[in-house]
């Protein structure tokens, strides 16, 4: 049964979250305060340090299959496929066609891209991290957006049954079974029949 679509009301009331920007006055100074080697660093190079270190991170997320490692042990972002949703409302095209219609991601075989955000895999636990959440700045999600349906493959498909601390494990299993045999396999020689 077709649905009609019903447009938004672009002038009602939003509810914007409070965004929390820790770049500010009083995150600079006590950074020059710890470290006073760099107090000729003005806020606005600070900034952009900022900006342009977290600018790499993400570019890697996206070129590298398996993602990264975040610095400080803080845990691992990487991309992954995820079947569609039942309910994936394609808005633009629901507004001109008038009923609802949904996304059928064609060009990715009916898969979407996620970001993942775990911590559960760190090398060593830090208090709390069950809370830490991970939210992807613009240019991130939007970079995603873009490359994903040309280059869907590459990433890791995560089935919606299993854990992703899980995913790490297998890998990691994987690995060391790898550089078993490759240690095994180093002093090998087919010829020496002793």
């Amino acid at each position: 049964m077709v649905k009609q679509y019903k447009k938004p009301d672009l002038n009602a009331p939003r509810y914007r979250p409070k965004k929390l920007n820790l770049t500010n006055v009083d995150f600079y100074k006590r950074f020059i305060e710890e470290n006073p080697k760099y107090s000729d660093v003005t806020i606005e190079q600070f900034k952009n340090i900022i900006k342009t270190f977290n600018g790499k991170l993400w570019e890697t997320v996206v070129n590298e299959r398996d993602g990264i490692q975040l610095p400080e042990q803080l845990g691992f972002i990487f991309i992954g496929s995820c079947p569609r949703k039942k309910s994936n409302v394609d808005f633009h095209k629901s507004k001109e066609h008038g009923i609802i219609l949904q996304h059928q991601n064609w060009e990715s075989d009916q898969f979407a891209a996620k970001i993942f955000y775990t911590n559960y895999e760190a090398k060593y636990r830090f208090k709390n991290h069950e809370l830490w959440g991970f939210k992807g700045v613009r240019d991130f999600t939007r970079t995603v957006g873009q490359t994903y349906p040309k280059e869907w493959k590459k990433y890791i498909q995560v089935d919606a049954l299993i854990r992703v601390s899980r995913l790490f494990r297998l890998e990691k299993f994987k690995q060391f079974k790898t550089e078993e045999t490759i240690d095994l396999l180093k002093d090998y020689d087919e010829f020496n029949l002793e």
